[in-house]
């Protein structure tokens, strides 16, 4: 198997074992949004058919900028979001790996990634077209393929040429009388279980050490936050914007953690100090899939500000998985109400002016660290410039959490 081919793998075979029979309404009620659910997101999802009589160009249309003519705000969150890079060069770097025809392998990944059936069209013909191959995608909006363009407005709100949305809201929302010839509304779009279409696997899907890789609607299920009503919308869509805010957003982490620092003492040759990160209002897993790291660190400081590596200690959160997904290294995640402490003691160097405490975000690491060793292995294939474009992107999308710097007297 060559390291491109492993590279499909590991993207659309872990994809493939996600859930999507969690699914949903046309009432309000428990059992009527699940038979909604199950029929939204039947996979794969059926063509649109035939465009109906009537309808416009605008609303004939399966381009987001369309839908953005009258809905300029949900098109702005959307492009800003993740759901929209869902079809990021990482993804199609590896899909570019593939055959052409072997539209039940791309299913793997676009049954989340880009669902509608017209984009797995357009992925097949990408796919073969070799005049394309070297070419990344771009981030032209004006000349993206669907298939390129992600989680479109279309994947949720469409099916058979019918709008679905969550019903009005008493200020109207401003939704117009009679447009798309009428559109169906359905309390599951502010249900979770809306979400656990593509974010939670299967009880017999994929799992390491006895535990799911994608598990978060369980995690959130469990939570207080579910037990207090708040739902996955609740933090990532409020106000129903399209924004899908998560771990890449510093400020959308710091809602969800308390981070305190207590125990800071200097007792003769000895520093001390505790940097304590707790999960007091995620409502799932901190972090909830294997792909971020969060790095609790201390390190005593030169007067040149330069770090003294003896010096330096540190606590992970993450769940650690090998590169093959054949194993689960370790897992030190915070479930809702856990906490982690880094508890730093260590004598002074002779050197150190400034004792510095971090919290480092490392969202994309598994990723970076997979890219890496399938761009190092030395097999250049079709779809080797665009992971090495998104090598860059998971090695500049860290940052910091939180720093402090005391100075040592």
């Amino acid at each position: 198997m060559t390291p491109h081919r492993y590279a499909g793998w590991f993207v659309c075979g872990m994809l493939l074992m996600m859930g999507g029979s969690a699914a949903v309404a046309d009432g309000n009620s428990a059992s009527s949004i699940d038979t909604f659910l199950s029929r939204h997101w039947q996979r794969p999802l059926p063509y649109q058919g035939e465009t109906p009589p009537g309808f416009s160009p605008l609303e004939a249309s399966l381009d987001p900028r369309a839908c953005g003519t009258c809905h300029p705000r949900q098109l702005q969150d959307w492009q800003g979001s993740l759901h929209a890079r869902a079809m990021g060069p990482g993804l199609l770097g590896q899909l570019r790996e593939m055959e052409p025809n072997d539209r039940a392998g791309h299913q793997a990944c676009l049954r989340c990634h880009a669902p509608l059936a017209e984009q797995a069209d357009e992925l097949t013909a990408w796919i073969a077209d070799d005049k394309t191959v070297n070419d990344p995608p771009t981030e032209n909006a004006e000349a993206s393929p669907l298939s390129h363009q992600g989680l479109i407005c279309a994947a949720c709100h469409l099916r058979d040429w019918v709008i679905h949305g969550p019903p009005p809201r008493d200020d109207g929302g401003g939704i117009l009388e009679g447009a798309h010839d009428g559109f169906q509304t359905s309390t599951a779009f502010e249900d979770s279980r809306f979400c656990a279409a593509c974010h939670q696997f299967e009880p017999d899907g994929f799992a390491l050490n006895g535990k799911l890789l994608e598990n978060t609607f369980e995690e959130w299920r469990a939570s207080p936050q579910a037990a207090a009503g708040q739902s996955c919308q609740s933090c990532h869509m409020p106000d129903r914007r399209h924004l899908w805010r998560g771990i890449h957003d510093k400020a959308t982490v710091l809602s969800g953690v308390e981070i305190t620092l207590d125990r800071m003492a200097i007792s003769g040759a000895s520093i001390t100090a505790r940097l304590t990160l707790s999960n007091s209002g995620v409502g799932h897993h901190f972090p909830t899939y294997v792909t971020p790291r969060v790095l609790l660190e201390a390190v005593q400081l030169d007067h040149a500000d330069t770090p003294i590596p003896h010096t330096r200690q540190e606590r992970i959160i993450a769940r650690q998985v090998s590169l093959n997904l054949s194993e689960e290294l370790f897992d030190t995640r915070l479930a809702p109400g856990e906490s982690s402490s880094l508890d730093y003691r260590l004598p002074r160097d002779g050197r150190a002016g400034t004792l510095r405490l971090r919290i480092q975000v490392e969202p994309d690491l598994f990723y970076r660290d997979f890219y890496r060793a399938v761009l190092s292995s030395g097999a250049e294939g079709k779809g080797a410039g665009m992971l090495r474009r998104a090598l860059r992107a998971a090695e500049t999308s860290a940052y910091t959490l939180y720093q402090r710097e005391i100075p040592l007297p």
